[in-house]
């Protein structure tokens, strides 16, 4: 009787076994989507004047093609820009190592090797590449030489055309500005259907001025085409090598050189009045920007002394004399026979601009929304002088030079260049950043790069209601329970039976 009450017991507690079985086979199971891991990509912009290295993250999900991208972290490489060290063997490389070690701790160890590194280089190095292509050659190659022993991936060092600088700077404008994109209150990227803003940048040795254009682009060297996000978008761009902040000073005091008689003595009228200073012609000379305009005579070790004369009147005569606004071979030009349609829109302004633009308000308390507010500003800061800058603004001592020249020359160019007038100008805005991150061609130029990269499968995992699993537990409980009972009883017959 015994022996049958324990296989009854033992029969019931395998069809329990079974029935769990089954109920795990019929609960429904869903697929629940883990959030998915960041992918991070690198872009060194190596500018004319300095290098900045900046760390982007995306998820690995992808909206419509391109990566939803943030700034992470930025570094500034110390010293000039990678061209500064043409001839010096493997100092460019060098000046990355600081900041890339910093990218190795910003970005998680495991995504190192996963990590692409764009290098991209701007007009300093189009100007060492047309003056020395071994040069230019051999630079590029040093860096990424450098970058190629850190544990990155590397996808090439390269020369960016200014098409690309420009376009890639309007990118990074209206992508933080969320015209193309935008988190909605639904929980999902939304078109905001918005209107682009057109891009002005001015960096050492180049300008930049890209827009969205519907007219006819009479020069194809003109016109861009880019796909964002799902959408098309037909660019008006143009970059003006040796139009950079650097670079006309340069071509300014080649032009005072030329033109005026003295021999030894230059009088500067953007300079401040209480400035002088000495220079070799081979600083104003050796650029190719300024190569074509050496006076016949040129020695590179002959001394000149520049004496500033602060005349806002000559200081733009003389500015307005770098650029050509004849010969015209389309319907209508900028300046040097470009080819640019109306400017359409709202702008942002960006780096030397900004900086400039800042340095006016501050400096004078103008707001600077209209033509002539700038032409005031500039002709306030021409008539100031450099011992009263100084006293001012002692944090901009290696700047204050300057303010006359490019705060004129940036009146000249938006003005009479870009045809700026009392409609369209107060539409600029002249700004450093937006948001977090940086204005400038990088974030622009990682986006693309971005739709280019593999997605990564987002993980899953299969998972249960709360229902399902609080009454799996009871019967896991139960199941249990009955075990115990049938070991007890078990235990305790045979005690029974031994007595």
């Amino acid at each position: 009787m015994d022996k049958q009450r324990s296989w009854i017991v033992a029969s019931a507690v395998l069809l329990l076994f079974a029935a769990v079985a089954l109920l795990l086979l019929t609960v429904h199971v869903e697929e629940i989507q883990e959030p998915p891991q960041y992918m991070y990509g690198i872009v060194l912009d190596a500018g004319s004047s300095h290098t900045s290295i900046y760390v982007y993250r995306w998820p690995a999900d992808k909206q419509n093609g391109t990566g939803v991208v943030t700034q992470h972290s930025e570094c500034k490489v110390k010293g000039g820009g990678i061209s500064s060290y043409a001839g010096q063997q493997g100092a460019a490389g060098r000046s990355l190592e600081t900041c890339l070690k910093q990218a190795m701790v910003d970005i998680p160890q495991a995504r190192h090797h996963l990590t692409p590194v764009y290098l991209g280089a701007t007009a300093g190095m189009r100007l060492l590449n047309i003056s020395s292509p071994e040069k230019s050659k051999q630079v590029l190659q040093e860096v990424g030489q450098t970058i190629k022993s850190f544990p990155f991936k590397f996808q090439g060092a390269k020369i960016l055309s200014g098409k690309e600088e420009g376009a890639y700077g309007w990118v990074t404008v209206n992508y933080l500005l969320e015209n193309f994109i935008k988190y909605g209150f639904v929980g999902r990227w939304l078109n905001p259907g918005r209107q682009t803003v057109g891009a002005l940048d001015l960096g050492g040795a180049s300008t930049q001025i890209t827009f969205v254009n519907q007219d006819e682009v009479e020069d194809p060297e003109n016109s861009m085409t880019l796909r964002l996000y799902g959408q098309d978008y037909t660019l008006y761009t143009h970059s003006y090598l040796c139009y950079g902040a650097i670079e006309v000073l340069r071509k300014l005091l080649a032009h005072l050189i030329t033109t005026q008689d003295s021999s030894d003595t230059v009088h500067h009228p953007c300079y401040p009045s209480d400035h002088r200073e000495d220079l070799y012609l081979q600083q104003v000379f050796e650029s190719p920007c300024t190569k074509s305009q050496r006076p016949a005579l040129y020695k590179p070790e002959m001394l000149m002394i520049v004496q500033g004369t602060g005349n806002y009147q000559h200081c733009l005569r003389n500015i307005s004399e770098i650029f050509s606004f004849q010969n015209c071979l389309f319907s209508q030009c900028s300046f040097d026979g470009v080819f640019q349609p109306n400017t359409s829109g709202s702008f942002m302004a960006f780096s030397a601009f900004f900086f400039t633009h800042s340095f006016l308000k501050k400096s004078t308390g103008i707001y600077i929304s209209t033509p002539v507010q700038l032409q005031q500003a500039a002709q306030t800061v021409c008539n100031m002088t450099l011992v009263k800058m100084s006293k001012d603004f002692p944090e901009q001592k290696s700047y204050l030079r300057d303010y006359c020249a490019l705060a004129v020359y940036i009146q000249v160019l938006m003005l009479r260049g870009y045809h700026f007038d009392d409609n369209s100008f107060p539409r600029i805005s002249f700004q450093k950043k937006a948001g977090d991150s940086s204005l400038g061609w990088s974030l622009g130029y990682m986006l693309s790069m971005s739709s280019m990269l593999p997605e990564e499968n987002v993980n899953s995992r299969r998972a249960l209601h709360p229902g399902a699993w609080i009454s799996l537990l009871l019967l896991l409980a139960l199941l249990i329970s009955t075990m115990l009972i049938f070991i007890v009883l078990q235990v305790c017959h045979k005690t029974r039976s031994n007595v």
